[in-house]
């Protein structure tokens, strides 16, 4: 879905056992080339590719590549991006999750028997791609930190806000030239709304709904959902409303 010039949501349909998931990574591109916002689960890279060539963006590889935080099916999909070549995409995480999305220290929400699992439903390539990077790395995966407050050059402008709570390191990403608020997993929607971090798998929820009160700096329009997609309406007035403790 095209939110504005330069700036694509997109609807990414996964099986997930036997029901089905839609989550929305984000696209910003230019003449110089597109950035990926998060990578979907593993094995998601087909999906990627084919909406981004539906979308009209000339089907090559990401110059870069933004995950907001180490959570499976943000990063899931990138070991499919990580190629020998020397152009192979940037990949910025925030230091805070650097460590799990490096494969240095376990992912915090995947226990060994989910972990598992995972790698048994895996065709091989992916399988054995996803343990490149996470079981067993030969080197790094995140090629630069970001820090909140830093403004990133992608889509004209694009600023880094640290929302910590859902994990140590998760971000948020502000477009500045739509007023767009690329959420994460920050907030969630649904039938219209826009809601707080899903309670079951943000471990310290309070530090969630307090980080939100950083985002009432910024003139939102338009609010990105990881798990819901799109909201429009009222944004600041709702997410200073989310952001009060309960």
């Amino acid at each position: 879905m095209r939110i504005s010039d330069g700036l694509e949501m997109l609807d990414l349909t996964l099986n997930a056992g036997d029901r089905k998931m839609t989550i929305h990574p984000t696209v910003l591109y230019g003449p110089e080339g597109w950035v990926l916002v998060d990578t979907g689960m593993p094995g998601s890279r087909p999906l990627i590719d084919r909406l981004v060539q539906e979308a009209g963006i000339p089907e090559t590889d990401p110059s870069a590549i933004l995950l907001t935080h180490q959570d499976i099916d943000h990063i899931g999909g990138l070991p499919s991006y990580l190629t020998d070549r020397a152009d192979r995409p940037l990949v910025y995480a925030h230091e805070e999750d650097r460590g799990a999305i490096d494969g240095e220290k376990p992912m915090l929400k995947v226990t060994a028997e989910r972990m598992e699992s995972l790698l048994l439903a895996m065709a091989d390539p992916v399988r054995k791609a996803f343990e490149t990077a996470y079981i067993r790395p030969i080197r790094p995966n995140v090629s630069r930190t970001f820090s909140d407050g830093e403004k990133l050059p992608y889509g004209g402008g694009l600023v880094v806000i640290h929302t910590p709570g859902h994990t140590p390191g998760h971000v948020c990403l502000y477009h500045e030239a739509s007023k767009t608020l690329i959420a994460g997993d920050a907030m969630t929607a649904a039938d219209g709304e826009l809601r707080g971090p899903n309670p079951a798998v943000t471990p310290n929820l309070p530090e969630a709904i307090t980080s939100l009160g950083k985002l009432g700096s910024f003139d939102i329009e338009t609010v990105i959902c990881y798990h819901g997609g799109l909201y429009r309406g009222e944004a600041n007035k709702r997410i200073a409303e989310l952001s009060r403790p309960s």
